[in-house]
């Protein structure tokens, strides 16, 4: 940090950092290649957290950056709000060949996965509403889910964020515990032909929990049975994270709108697109209704640019089977981890999205309180990974080498050792103490 600018007084607010964290050298990056970033302070860590869940092919890919620089060039700034344009269409025809052409049929453009998911919540009750059932206005999410901070998403997203301090309106919106088939069931017999959606992370993100078959069949039953729209959020787990490049392709049926942002890019631009199925795009073009959504910088030239050079180097580089490989080779590991070390309860997750859960020597949960200096002990020991439930979250790159997952459990073994002997020794001083007295 600059010995001049006190913590949390540089210009730059950073997202979700607290104030005395603010302005630290240690905390900005400078600049990423491969999966390794470097940071102000001259340290260069090994990232296991894939950036935000979306680097999933590795830092400074040369064919995406070379296919973004060519769009701005050529094209600089075209927009999909009241007008076309090429690159829009080319990667719209791309994402529906790469999602199933047989069931999806249009594409939208958005800039975030939160506003991706409002987008959603929009079309869902519009689908309805064409359909001659207006009341359905009700979104149902899950609890523990995460669909992102703008005012829909918020709504939505299913862990306890702030939203009463910020005034989100839920009042439409319902959330049940995942996995829990008797509580989806009670509320579709409750409010079946009220409910426009229920949208699903395959995988939860702030747990790392995967759904359930059994959850699925009765999910995919429930829709047939009350007529909803099921969602598919896949910001997190889509581009090849969980063994296909959708973890929804190995559902029994498909959703009906497929929500894809992060690993869309490989985090180079601010996007994020819905795929809607032929059913639903079709609702809208028989009513030749107007969808009531436009984002100034959603379908811009450089953004389809590098959605389009994204899913070439997956293809190129086979990315979904070395990712099916590593994440073979991260079973056996965080299996051993979970046998060898004492203070390791379990790993939740799939493919390469999965969770360390941690626990006390009594085996109650690791304190949450304790999450984030946990992850600063990791990050001295050589790596970044993510905060998770009494625990840590670990996203590799599908690029990953064995050298390089054998370095980042090292990594986590070897923080998780320097926080538990950072919090052991003020416990030994206050029983000496104790004794003392």
């Amino acid at each position: 940090m600059n010995e001049t600018t006190p913590p949390g007084h540089h210009p730059l607010w950073p997202s979700l950092t607290v104030p005395q964290d603010q302005g630290r050298d240690d905390l900005c990056a400078v600049s990423a290649q491969g999966v390794r970033v470097r940071f102000a302070d001259g340290r260069e860590l090994l990232d296991g957290s894939s950036g935000l869940w979306n680097t999933n092919i590795g830092y400074g890919n040369e064919e995406i950056a070379r296919a973004a620089a060519q769009a701005l060039r050529e094209a600089s700034y075209l927009s999909v709000f009241r007008y076309e344009n090429s690159y829009a269409r080319r990667a719209a025809e791309a994402l529906v060949e790469a999602a199933g052409p047989g069931h999806y049929g249009r594409v939208l453009f958005s800039t975030s996965g939160g506003a991706a998911n409002d987008l959603v919540m929009k079309v869902a009750r519009q689908y309805h509403a064409l359909r001659e059932q207006p009341q359905r206005k009700v979104v149902v999410g899950l609890r523990g889910s995460y669909h992102g901070l703008t005012y829909g998403s918020f709504a939505l997203t299913g862990d306890d964020l702030g939203q009463q301090l910020y005034g989100v309106d839920q009042r439409l919106v319902r959330h049940v515990a995942p996995n829990d088939p008797a509580e989806l069931g009670t509320l579709m017999a409750r409010q079946g032909g009220q409910i426009a959606a229920v949208v699903v992370e395959p995988v939860l993100g702030s747990g790392a929990v995967p759904l359930t078959e059994e959850y699925l069949g009765e999910l995919l039953r429930l829709r047939r049975e009350h007529g909803f729209l099921l969602v598919a959020d896949e910001v997190a787990t889509g581009f090849g994270r969980t063994g296909s490049l959708f973890a929804s392709q190995q559902w029994a049926e498909q959703p009906d709108l497929l929500v894809s942002s992060k690993g869309l890019t490989n985090g180079t631009s601010a996007a994020a697109v819905v795929i809607a199925s032929r059913r639903v795009a079709a609702a809208f073009t028989e009513a030749g209704a107007v969808l009531t959504h436009g984002e100034t910088q959603a379908g811009t030239p450089v953004t389809c640019a590098t959605i389009l050079a994204t899913l070439d180097e997956m293809r190129r580089l086979d990315a979904v089977a070395l990712g099916r490989r590593l994440s073979a080779r991260l079973d056996t590991e965080l299996a051993a981890l979970v046998a060898d070390h004492p203070r390791v309860a379990a790993t939740t997750g799939l493919g390469l999205f999965r969770s360390v859960r941690l626990c006390d020597p009594d085996g109650t949960p690791f304190p949450q309180d304790q999450v984030h200096a946990l992850v600063r002990a990791v990050r001295e020991a050589g790596a970044i990974v993510h905060p998770g439930v009494n625990g840590v979250q670990l996203f590799p790159a599908l690029t990953y080498t064995d050298a390089d997952l054998t370095e980042l459990l090292a990594c986590v073994t070897a923080g998780l050792d320097i926080h538990l002997a950072r919090t052991a020794a003020p416990a030994a001083q206050a029983l000496a103490a104790e004794a003392l007295a």
